[in-house]
């Protein structure tokens, strides 16, 4: 199994593109590099690929990629699209992959409900992207000898669907997490995810690679940058620091390979020099970067 992170950063990505915070001058001025929007592309040998998540980069991650690039006059290695949820920063991408090259789209009857109640999204051809719903706790093969178990995670629904359904914490199909197998390896995608119960510490016991929600290092982070006034708590996002985060959960679990992913620009975890990036290094945990390729 190869993993490529195509993006690792969360929504609006670093710099984004309204912020002048410390984190987005510093990527500005070359100080510390550029991300772009949370997505991953998974394959078996190297030649045909299974994209985690679309996000609005996608084009320009595809293009940065040698491995995603046409194998021929036209056509595209990738051959099937997996979203984890109906967020903008995951879905957006899907408008660009509209030129008539054929792919599976998996998501959950949720997120499929979304996609088919825009219509900018009929871009997608039917007959030439075939939408495929994946039942959470129920494998799937996006590729031949790759298994993908989608399975909810506690998140909430997408920031532009909360006036139509709320705006609280839920477990069902519209936040997923991905448990993607190959062989004896065991990885796990779950790039948005508000809380980490047992039993999410207990279904991950023993994988060769987590790449979890890093969204935010405090959950009042945005407010103490002076950019916003919500908690990555209120966005559905745990934090990674204090007594109930997510390094104090998954302290115990024994994993290989821990790798945070969805960063946003204000978390002081980019800056290699912060107490919070040593307190995450300490703990045994990655810092995702564009372009990393890992192998579990």
């Amino acid at each position: 199994m190869i993993l490529t992170v195509l993006g690792a950063a969360a929504g609006g990505g670093v710099p984004q593109w309204n912020c002048g915070c410390r984190n987005c001058a510093d990527a500005r001025r070359g100080k510390l590099p550029r991300m772009t929007q949370s997505s991953v592309a998974v394959s078996l040998d190297g030649r045909d690929w299974v994209v985690l998540n679309a996000s609005p980069d996608i084009r320009a991650q595809i293009e940065r990629t040698p491995a995603l690039a046409p194998p021929e006059l036209r056509g595209s290695p990738i051959r099937a699209v997996v979203v984890t949820n109906a967020d903008v920063d995951h879905i957006a991408g899907l408008l660009s992959l509209r030129e008539g090259t054929a792919f599976d789209l998996w998501a959950s009857a949720e997120t499929h409900g979304v996609l088919t109640g825009n219509s900018v999204f009929g871009v997608m051809a039917e007959g030439i992207v075939t939408r495929r719903e994946m039942a959470l706790d129920l494998a799937f093969s996006p590729l031949p000898g790759l298994s993908v178990t989608p399975f909810a995670v506690p998140g909430k629904v997408a920031l532009f669907l909360e006036r139509d359904h709320g705006e609280g914490h839920r477990l069902g199909g519209q936040t997923v997490g991905l448990e993607i197998t190959a062989g004896a390896r065991r990885a796990y995608y779950i790039p948005g995810c508000a809380e980490v119960p047992d039993w999410l510490l207990a279904r991950v016991e023993g994988a060769d690679l987590l790449l979890f929600d890093g969204t935010v290092f405090a959950d009042d982070e945005l407010a103490a940058a002076g950019v916003g006034i919500k908690t990555g708590s209120r966005m559905g996002h745990i934090a990674i620091g204090g007594a109930s985060g997510s390094l104090a959960r998954f302290a115990k679990a024994r994993l290989g390979r821990k790798m945070l992913i969805h960063i946003n620009n204000t978390n002081p975890i980019l800056r290699p020099d912060s107490p919070e990036r040593a307190e995450v290094t300490a703990a045994g945990w990655e810092v995702a970067q564009d372009g990393m390729q890992v192998v579990p």
